[in-house]
This record gives C-alpha cells, sequence and structure tokens, in this order.
C-alpha cells in the first residue's frame, strides 16, 4: 500500500480521539536539534464540530484485535485497514515538521496483536523521532492499557505527554460495549504514570540532571452518549479523576454513531450540545472551587441543554442570591453567572478605590445579560421586574428561540414564561457565545 493511502486512512482513523491541546511544557531549541516545545504551546485549528485537529494526529494502526461496540475500528467491522511502520512515521513526521505544516505528534495507536507488541512498535518509532532526527518538538502518546510499565516508563522518559483513554465512564457499560477491556487494565497504567510523575518531580528538586518524565503530564477521554450513564456520573467521574491522578485534562468525546448495534443508542448525530456542557462543568471543577455533588445530584442527574452549567446551578441554587458585588468576597462572586476568573479580580481590585455601580461593571467585562439575575450595586438590582426562578430562565433563554433541554422538554423563550413544545430540532450544536465561553472559560 502506498504511504498517502496510509496516511489517509490512519489520519480519518484518528479524528474520534479528541484529546489535543497546548503542549503544557516548555523545552527551548538545542543546537544540533530541530523544534522546541513552549507553554501556549502548539498552534491549534479546529474542525466544524469543535475537534482538533492541529497535530499530526494519526494511529500507528487501525488493525485491531479488539471488538468494542462503539469504536470504528472494532475487528468485526468491515473498514480498510493500513499500519505503518515506525520509519514512515518518523519520516512524515519530520517532513511535516520541515515544510511547517505541524508543530508537533499526537500518535495512538488500535491494538495490533496485543498491547505490549503495540507499544514497542510506539516506542521504536519516537525513538528514531527524538534519536536519529534529534527532533525536540512536542510529542503526545497513547499508552495502551494492559501494556507492560516497563515500556509505558521507556517512553515516558522521551515525551511529552501521555495519555491512557478510559472512554466508557462505568465499569459496567465497559463489560457491556468492551468486554476485552477492564478496568484494572486501564487504572493501572494511569496510577503508574501518576506516581512515576511525581517521583520524577521530586528527582528534579534534588538533583538537576534527573531524568524527566511525561514533563505535560497525563490525559485521558470520556465518550458521552454511547451508554445510559448520566452527566452526573460522567462529572463525579471526572472529579475523581482530577484528585486521585493529577491529570491534567479529562476530555469529552460526543459518541458518533459510527455503527449499529442493538447495545448501542439509536442516535442520528453526536450529542455535541451535551459535550459541550460536560467541558464547561470542567472548567466549574478546576478554576471555580466547584464540586461535582453540587453541580448535580440524584434529582437532576443532567446538565440543562438551555443554559451553561453555572447557571443551572444558580437557578436551582436561587436561594444563595442576589449577592452585594461591592461586598462578596472573591470565592462567592466566582459562583455568579457571568463573573468569570479574571473579572472577579478585577471586582475585587476596582472596589478598593470605588463603590461599584452597573455601568462600571459593564466597563469591568461582566456579562450583564446573566449576572444582572443574581447581583446587586448599592442594594438595587439592575432590573426592576420582579426576580423568580421561572422568569430567570425564560429570559436566559429568550433570544435563543427554541432549545432542547433533555428529559426537561422544550423551553420556549417567549419573555416571562416558558412551557413545552413538540417540536423536533435538527440543530444540536452550542451557538456562538457558547463556544467563547467554552474557549475562554468566563463562565
Amino acid at each position: 500500500m502506498e504511504l498517502s493511502d496510509k496516511l489517509k486512512i490512519l489520519a480519518a482513523a484518528a479524528k474520534y480521539d479528541v484529546a489535543c491541546t497546548s503542549s503544557g511544557t516548555n523545552r527551548k531549541g538545542v543546537d544540533g536539534k530541530i523544534g522546541n516545545a513552549t507553554n501556549c504551546g502548539i498552534c491549534h485549528s479546529f474542525a466544524a464540530d469543535g475537534r482538533c485537529i492541529s497535530l499530526l494526529k494519526i494511529l500507528f494502526t487501525n488493525d485491531c484485535v479488539y471488538d468494542c461496540k462503539y469504536c470504528v475500528n472494532r475487528m468485526s467491522n468491515d473498514v480498510p485497514r493500513a499500519t505503518f511502520t515506525p520509519r514512515e512515521i518518523a519520516d512524515l513526521t519530520i517532513n511535516f515538521y520541515k515544510r511547517n505544516y505541524i508543530e508537533g505528534l499526537f500518535l495512538s495507536s488500535a491494538v495490533f496483536k496485543n498491547p505490549n507488541y503495540t507499544m514497542e512498535q510506539i516506542y521504536t518509532t519516537i525513538k528514531i523521532v527524538r534519536e536519529e532526527y534529534h527532533f525536540n518538538g512536542y510529542i503526545h502518546i497513547k499508552a495502551i492499557p494492559g501494556a507492560d510499565t516497563a515500556i509505558i516508563y521507556k517512553i515516558g522518559l522521551i515525551v511529552d505527554r501521555m495519555s491512557v483513554n478510559i472512554e466508557l465512564p462505568s465499569e459496567e457499560s465497559l463489560k457491556l460495549l468492551a468486554p476485552q477491556k477492564s478496568k484494572e487494565s486501564i487504572l493501572k497504567p494511569m496510577n503508574f504514570i501518576t506516581k512515576t510523575i511525581g517521583q520524577s518531580i521530586d528527582e528534579k528538586r534534588h538533583l538537576k540532571n534527573a531524568a524527566t518524565f511525561a514533563p505535560a503530564g497525563q490525559s485521558t477521554q470520556l465518550i458521552v452518549g454511547a451508554t445510559p450513564d448520566t452527566d452526573m456520573k460522567i462529572i463525579r467521574l471526572s472529579e475523581g479523576l482530577y484528585n486521585s491522578y493529577k491529570l491534567k485534562r479529562v476530555f469529552y468525546s460526543a459518541f458518533v454513531p459510527v455503527s449499529t448495534n442493538p447495545l448501542l443508542p439509536a442516535i442520528i448525530k453526536p450529542p455535541l450540545l451535551r459535550e459541550h456542557r460536560l467541558y464547561q462543568a470542567d472548567w466549574l471543577l478546576r478554576f471555580y472551587g466547584f464540586k461535582a455533588s453540587e453541580l448535580l445530584n440524584e434529582k437532576t442527574p443532567n446538565f440543562s441543554l438551555a443554559y451553561d452549567p453555572k447557571c443551572d446551578w444558580a437557578i436551582r441554587n436561587i436561594d444563595n442570591f442576589p449577592v452585594d458585588v461591592n461586598k462578596a468576597d472573591y470565592f462567592v462572586l466566582l459562583r455568579v453567572p457571568g463573573i468569570g476568573v479574571r473579572s472577579a479580580k478585577k471586582i475585587i481590585q476596582a472596589r478598593m478605590h470605588t463603590t461599584l455601580d452597573f455601568p462600571t461593571l459593564k466597563k469591568l467585562g461582566i456579562v450583564l445579560k446573566r449576572a444582572r439575575f443574581f447581583i446587586t450595586c448599592k442594594g438595587k438590582y439592575l432590573d426592576t421586574y420582579k426576580i423568580t426562578q421561572q422568569s430567570i430562565a425564560a429570559n436566559l433563554i429568550s433570544d435563543k428561540s427554541i432549545i432542547r433541554d433533555g428529559d426537561r422538554g422544550y423551553l420556549l423563550g417567549d419573555g416571562d414564561s416558558y412551557k413545552q413544545n413538540d417540536l423536533f430540532l435538527t440543530d444540536d450544536m452550542p451557538d456562538a457565545e457558547d463556544m467563547v465561553k467554552c474557549l475562554t472559560g468566563e463562565l
């Protein structure tokens, strides 16, 4: 098979893995080597559905011995198969870099023969790139669950970031859709990578020339919508991963219906808006001081699709509001919809010199469109009408016409009320404002 044909097949097969992000590591250029890595990192482009397509993102092979029901590369699926050689990937990486097409490599793989054999092939590839071509740029490798820690350790010493995909958010889902995988086979390498990164950091404090292991940390990916698991289960799992395994990121991937199976949901389109809400909730966990148990509970197990998780939480906890922006502390301000991390800091700084009013807040960048329902200045609301849960919900969606809201029905923005409607919607994408909030984290 021609190299161009392999590239076409294996680049397309890698598009379902969304765990691409900026490098998170600094490495200056070195004489005799090509490339570098910086924190602001890899220059990204995004596909129409929001997926990152920046690096040379390819699979080593799509010839898999596993038969995971949700995966396009599963053994039983009738698709063209291809496998690179280590030398082919190394040559592609360097040639693409020299043409200024890429700044780094993201390499994953289906399980070819067995996990150890697959990881040995990946190690050989990266060793050629680093040692023969002296490539000093960013490299992200996916570790294969079930591989020995010895080969994972060797790879971690020469790459920037490693990740192990959990994919399905519960052990029950794994047994149902990916019976050849197990919770233990996934968590074992994650735990090893976490401990080894910690040891590497400690050694660096005492020995300047100590080996560096995966300096950009590790991440994982969860598939959303392939199983009946609720947002509550997913976001609580993410919280546990951040706390226990010190992950840099948890990525969420909307289930793409690439095949039909009685065990899979009968959907036409990926649940992209649900994926988007989980990313927004992820921001709240990492930067806003929220706990997963605050965001969702047994009574409300899924996020609203009509507005972001912070607004959803605020409406359900309206008794916590309003807050006076001239008196509330930083962590209270962070919980106000429309006030982000940077905005809260600006408020704290500005009110040291003056008493804030609504025009001043607007100049500071506060999104009064959402914040006005939850804050007061000098003891007064911006609006004069009665603030209720119903009126807030209606106003927050009044500019969005009709929005599907999961089990809560269809919300129709009509000024002061909302009602259920029987319309079918074809657009399940986040709107422009939502996309900006997701990229900036200003919720």
